[in-house]
């Protein structure tokens, strides 16, 4: 059996990295990556593809049961095994279709057993290889989550992206606008507004990104430029710059008026 990329996910550094070693020198896994948090392996996550994750359990913040179940939101969710110094949590575990339950300390046999029921459990099949009609960049983009996770006052909050009003850019983080607050992540707008086009996120400028599902109005502003007014406490008017409100006119199917 050959997995290609494993991530381990557990917020003790020893615990982390012993495991990692473990992967490593079992000869069978290609390449071990770590997180220290849910939210550090949601971010991984996105960016790429992994077929297994070890997962730790009592984690600050989102906790490995509960970041289990987002993971089964995937469209090619990865296998999941969880590593714990605690038995009790076994029954719930299983309850998230866990391929394995590893008890700490772990040792280089255990782990040779767990990769030895998920050869089993898989055939001749790699691990995480998904079916051929799920290839390709369009299985990426589906993975994308519905939900953007975020750190608040030392907790892991998990924001409906349906919830977001709109996106402003801050240099190099961008803030999130839901109806009553905001959130600054660290992305681009580039990466956002390219990831979220396709769930009715529009740029309309080089600063601002709107979801059209929250526009409750847009009016006529100089110079062919258009103002775009937000479903939100606050009734925020964003702009919109004269070459994206082309862009945006057309998106609508509007015509242009007075021209």
């Amino acid at each position: 059996m050959r997995i290609d990329n494993a991530l381990v996910v557990d917020d003790e550094a020893h615990a982390r990295d012993d495991l990692a070693y473990l992967l490593e020198s079992s000869g069978r896994v290609k390449n071990v990556e770590t997180a220290a948090s849910a939210t550090d392996a949601l971010v991984r996550l996105q960016e790429s593809s992994f077929d297994i994750v070890f997962l730790d359990i009592r984690m600050p913040g989102l906790d490995g049961i509960h970041f289990a179940r987002t993971l089964q939101q995937f469209a090619q969710p990865p296998v999941i095994v969880f590593v714990s110094a605690h038995e009790e949590h076994a029954v719930e575990a299983f309850d998230v279709a866990a391929a394995d339950y590893i008890l700490k300390p772990v040792s280089a046999e255990r782990i040779a057993k767990t990769l030895d029921r998920l050869e089993q459990r898989t055939g001749s099949a790699d691990v995480g290889s998904p079916p051929a009609a799920a290839t390709g960049p369009a299985a990426e983009t589906s993975e994308e989550l519905p939900f953007v996770a975020v750190e608040v006052a030392g907790k892991t909050l998990l924001i409906d992206r349906g919830e977001i009003r709109y996106v402003e850019a801050e240099g190099d983080y961008v803030r999130l606008h839901t109806r009553d607050d905001a959130y600054l992540i660290r992305a681009s707008m580039a990466s956002i507004a390219a990831r979220w086009a396709s769930e009715g996120f529009v740029r309309v400028h080089r600063s601002y990104l709107i979801n059209l599902r929250h526009v409750a109005d847009i009016s006529p502003s100089f110079n062919q430029t258009l103002i775009v007014r937000i479903k939100d406490a606050a009734g925020t008017r964003v702009p919109v710059s004269r070459r994206r409100a082309r862009e945006l006119r057309d998106r609508l199917g509007l015509s242009v008026q007075g021209s």
